[in-house]
C-alpha cells in the first residue's frame, strides 16, 4: 500500500513544542512517515534568501543535534518513522548519528553524487527527489549508486505547483529505470495526490502544518490534519476497493441469492 510521508520541514518554525504537536498530529491522521530538514547556517552561501526573509527562517528553524535527537525519540515514543532531507554531507553525518533507516536528497542536491554515494553507504534506504533534473540525469545520478538503496520521488520544484505544471506521466519514465517511485506533491489540498494514486506510487509526500498562518512559504501551501485524514483513509479504501474477491458470488451475497431470487412468480 501506498505509505505517507508527513513532510514538516522548516513549518515547527524552531517551536520544539510545536514541532512535537506536529508529529502527534502526523501518526494520529495516518502518516507512516515525518520527515524534517536539517541544515546549518554556518555552511550556508549567499543567496537571494539573504534578501528575501528565507534566511532569519533558515536561522529559527535550524535543529540542533540534540534537537535532532530529541524529536526522533518522540517520534519512536509516538510509532512513526523519523528521517530528514540533508543538503550537504556535513548535514547526512549529522543524521547518521541519530538514526541510519531513511534519509531524503532535495531535488536541488538531485545531482549531487558524493552526496547521493555517502547516503547510499550509510543509511538503508535512500529517498531522492527528482526535480530541477530531467531522467536522464537522474539515469546517470543512479549508475553512480552501487547498492540500489533508492526510492525516486516524482517532484516538479515550484512552491505551490499549479495543476498543469504536475507532469504525472513522468512517473512512468522514472520506473523504466527504478523499481521503487513515488510522488512528492506541491499543489494546495489533497486532489492531486489523490490523482497520482493512478500510477501506484510507492509513496506520497505532503507538506504538513497545524496552522497555514504560521510563517514561512511552506505552511501557507501544505495541508492541514483533517486533510491528512481523509488522504490517509483514501488510500486504504482504494486499496481495500481493488483486491480481488474472485469472478464467482461473494459469501455477502448470499443471504440475497437465497432469499432474493425468484421472489416474484413466474
Amino acid at each position: 500500500m501506498t505509505k505517507l510521508i508527513s513532510e514538516i520541514g522548516w513549518n515547527h518554525m524552531g517551536d520544539m513544542t510545536l514541532a512535537k504537536e506536529m508529529i502527534h498530529a502526523s501518526k494520529e491522521n495516518g502518516a507512516d512517515f515525518v520527515k524534517f530538514q536539517t541544515w546549518s547556517v554556518d555552511r550556508l552561501t549567499s543567496g537571494p534568501w539573504d534578501e528575501d526573509g528565507r534566511l532569519e527562517i533558515y536561522k529559527k528553524a535550524e535543529l540542533s543535534k540534540d534537537q535532532h535527537l530529541e524529536l526522533y525519540e518522540y517520534s519512536n515514543t509516538v510509532g512513526i518513522e523519523f528521517f530528514s532531507s540533508v543538503f550537504s554531507l556535513e548535514d547526512a553525518d549529522l543524521l547518521g548519528q541519530i538514526q541510519t533507516k531513511y534519509v531524503k536528497i532535495a531535488s536541488f542536491e538531485s545531482r549531487n553524487l558524493p552526496l547521493l554515494a555517502w547516503c547510499d553507504s550509510n543509511f538503508d534506504e535512500v529517498y531522492l527527489s527528482t526535480g530541477t533534473s530531467s531522467v536522464k540525469e537522474i539515469e546517470e545520478t543512479l549508475q553512480c549508486v552501487p547498492n540500489n538503496n533508492v526510492i525516486l520521488l516524482h517532484c516538479v520544484s515550484s512552491y505551490p505547483l499549479e495543476p498543469k505544471n504536475t507532469n504525472l506521466p513522468r512517473i512512468n519514465s522514472l520506473k523504466k529505470i527504478c523499481d521503487r517511485v513515488g510522488y512528492s506533491d506541491h499543489t494546495f489540498g489533497i486532489e492531486g495526490a489523490k490523482i497520482s494514486m493512478e500510477y501506484n506510487p510507492f509513496v506520497i509526500e505532503k507538506h504538513f502544518t497545524l496552522d497555514q498562518s504560521l510563517p514561512g512559504r511552506d505552511n501557507k501551501f501544505a495541508i492541514l490534519p483533517h486533510e491528512l485524514k481523509e488522504l490517509s483513509d483514501y488510500i486504504k479504501m482504494r486499496e481495500e476497493m481493488n483486491i480481488s474477491r474472485g469472478d464467482g458470488y461473494l459469501e455477502c451475497e448470499q443471504e440475497a441469492r437465497d432469499i432474493m431470487t425468484g421472489r416474484f412468480d413466474g
